[in-house]
């Protein structure tokens, strides 16, 4: 059975949503492979034109928050940029290698190879193996700028709350919160540009700003309450849930949500109907985009019909 066309802009820059997990068993990810696979997906974001907006290692699996930049935004002078900066100062790059990397470097499935292979080269080196490392290739999901792009990385950074090791992501240094708050975002790793307008502060403060709104963004959905002990995360019950139930911001964001992992596009209705006539996966008469309850966004599900 041929494999799913990825859904992938490569007109614009656009963010996504990317995923992958290990074909091993158990959580095989200790500190030190979380510390290294952080290292090699810092280096490759310094080469790719991207920006990582969020981030969260697992035990078995990891998440991506990019934004990827497209060939027609990126100059030569960029590429030769890149280049030394990949090869060392003294490399001397031709016209004909300008305009591979130029669409090289602005590749999502590119940037996830290199990410994956060179993290499988040192975990198999380390642990004296041979054989794949990886389980299905990865997953993708287009996300709308704005606040689809806000509750997407609130739901990455509370992927270690889900699974029972913190009680708050700001003490899991492997997400993107924790790395804001533990390392003061060491090395400019981490993009606040949401695509937020209303989150847009004066130059000299929007960093800073940005990041307080995201902290305060999540505490009044309610991720957060008090406690005589200080603030403590709350988790809504899956108890008695069934199909029909409603679900609200804070337990969309706090429960595995699929509708941020197994969707083609989220975002507006707007957004992703634009998006879908536009990959030709179906007419919005035949199969409209869906709303997902408890969020004001829309989701296109992963169709088997894209052509």
């Amino acid at each position: 059975m041929p494999r799913i066309a990825r859904l992938l802009l490569s007109d614009q820059p656009s963010v996504y949503h990317v995923m992958s997990r290990t074909a091993l068993d158990g959580f095989p990810f200790d500190a030190l492979e979380k510390d290294i696979l952080l290292s090699i997906i810092k280096q490759f974001s310094t080469i790719y034109f991207c920006e990582v907006l969020g981030f969260a290692l697992m035990g078995n699996h990891f998440h991506l928050l990019l934004r990827m930049y497209p060939p027609d935004t990126v100059t030569n002078q960029d590429v030769t940029d890149h280049f030394k900066l990949r090869y060392g100062p003294d490399a001397v790059i031709t016209e004909l290698q300008i305009n591979r990397y130029r669409q090289k470097w602005t590749n999502l499935s590119e940037l996830m190879r290199e990410i994956k292979q060179t993290f499988s080269r040192s975990y198999n080196r380390r642990h004296n193996r041979r054989g794949y490392l990886w389980g299905d290739r990865y997953k993708s999901v287009i996300v709308e700028d704005g606040r689809t792009l806000i509750n997407c990385l609130a739901y990455i950074d509370l992927n270690p709350v889900r699974a029972g090791i913190v009680k708050h992501p700001e003490k899991y240094r492997w997400c993107s919160l924790g790395y804001h708050l533990q390392s003061g975002n060491q090395d400019n790793f981490l993009s606040l540009d949401f695509g937020l307008n209303d989150w847009d502060i004066a130059p000299k403060t929007s960093t800073r700003e940005r990041l307080r709104l995201y902290r305060q963004f999540l505490a009044e959905t309610g991720t957060l309450a008090p406690s005589p002990n200080g603030p403590r995360m709350t988790i809504p019950s899956r108890d008695d849930r069934n199909a029909d139930d409603e679900y609200t911001l804070i337990d969309r964001l706090l429960l595995r949500t699929r509708w941020f992992t197994d969707a083609g596009i989220i975002g507006s209705k707007s957004f992703v109907s634009r998006l879908a006539r536009r990959f030709k996966v179906f007419t919005v008469k035949d199969r409209p985009p869906k709303q997902v309850t408890g969020l004001n966004m829309y989701s296109l599900k992963r169709l088997s019909e894209i052509v």
